[in-house]
């Protein structure tokens, strides 16, 4: 395992990380890790949801959806169909 030392962090910053560190009742270190490793885990999977959730489902198959005509058109929430 590799070791970083930060320096010049802002005071905001280290207050803001040792508040979300109680918060998740871990070291200051390990709050630190946690949000690294997110950070770069979210950058690396450029892919967008609709992408994830297919990929996640594509091994148990699909099934097929019936289309519908987008040409047909809708009546208007203040329009009868005896209106015509």
């Amino acid at each position: 395992m590799a070791s970083i030392t930060i320096r010049n962090l802002d005071d905001e910053v280290k207050a803001r990380l040792r508040l979300a560190a109680a918060r998740h009742a871990c070291s200051m270190e390990e709050e630190a890790r946690r949000i690294l490793r997110r950070a770069l885990l979210v950058q690396e999977s450029e892919k967008g949801l609709g992408t994830l959730i297919h990929e996640r489902f594509a091994k148990i198959g699909g099934f097929e959806l019936p289309e519908f005509s987008r040409s047909d058109s809708r009546l208007s929430p203040f329009e009868d169909e005896t209106d015509e």
